[in-house]
């Protein structure tokens, strides 16, 4: 627990300095290079499964997909490549390569678990790159509500592990993971409506909450990290699948106490997306 609370606050210092000192080009960075090795961690488990997927050429295209919404409203690429776009570039190119680089008994696997990692991964994440661009009603919106994003994320992992310690009795998914519990699940979707709420009531400065649209008030921020949070708990889950499918307790041994990246990074798989849909709303 010592180590795991360490590296936490290493973590959100990093992200936080890069927010302050390198704005939204180096959060759009980050973003990026979490997404590289999460993806690299899942094609890794992915051959401790037997499977052998393209795992430069999709570590590239992940790497493109994560980087297309920032490069496009930059200019450094056309407007036409989208993430969308290089998805079936994608497509196109694996399904030329299995013909004759995979036996035919898993020709079918390569592309599809190839695929599943692009589409997972990388096209899931650039929905924070999207979440980053956003310039309404200030320049830096996009960044302060990444922050929230992932700060109410990362509270209903926070919020169920100690939940579930105190009131755990009754296994989420006994056969997933067998140390979740409903009470866990419960307390971790309310602190993180506390910490959604808190965020935007709370933060220091006269200038901070004009970051926020007019609409995001406190009981709303509550209100949108429910979904987000149940959203987290899944996205828990189905990483803890693939490493049940893999034989690995964790992903990787990146971060001491937490495990790999692919650990630190599941919960904001599924919320990204999410969070992008409910702040477009506003």
């Amino acid at each position: 627990m010592t180590q795991r609370t360490i590296s936490t606050i290493i973590l959100w210092t990093l992200v936080l300095g890069c927010v302050r000192w390198l704005g939204a080009p180096g959060s759009v960075w980050l973003v990026t290079v979490v997404s590289a090795l999460t993806q690299h961690e899942f094609y890794q488990m992915l051959r401790r499964m037997g499977l052998v997927p393209f795992n430069r050429l999709g570590l590239f295209l992940g790497a493109l997909i994560t980087l297309a919404p920032w490069a496009a409203a930059n200019h450094w690429l056309p407007a036409a490549i989208t993430p969308e776009l290089l998805l079936g570039l994608a497509v196109a190119a694996f399904s030329v390569r299995i013909l004759g680089e995979r036996e035919p008994q898993n020709r079918v696997e390569t592309l599809a678990w190839t695929m599943f990692g692009l589409i997972y991964i990388p096209f899931m994440l650039q929905f924070l790159v999207r979440i980053i661009l956003f310039s309404s009603p200030h320049p830096r919106t996009g960044l302060v509500m990444t922050i929230w994003l992932i700060a109410v994320a990362k509270g209903c992992d926070m919020g169920a592990l100690l939940a579930g310690k105190a009131f755990g009795r009754h296994h989420m998914a006994p056969n997933i993971s067998p140390k979740k519990t409903w009470e866990g699940a419960v307390g971790g979707v309310i602190f993180s409506a506390l910490v959604g709420a808190a965020i935007v009531h709370g933060l220091p400065g006269n200038s901070y909450p004009a970051h926020f649209p007019t609409a995001f008030t406190p009981w709303v921020a509550a209100c949108i990290a429910l979904p987000i949070a149940g959203l987290t708990i899944v996205s828990d889950l189905v990483e803890s699948v693939i490493k049940r499918r893999a034989g690995a307790k964790d992903s990787g041994t990146t971060i001491p106490g937490i495990g790999g990246m692919f650990d630190l990074s599941d919960s904001l798989i599924l919320a990204a997306p999410a969070g992008y849909l409910l702040f477009s709303l506003l």
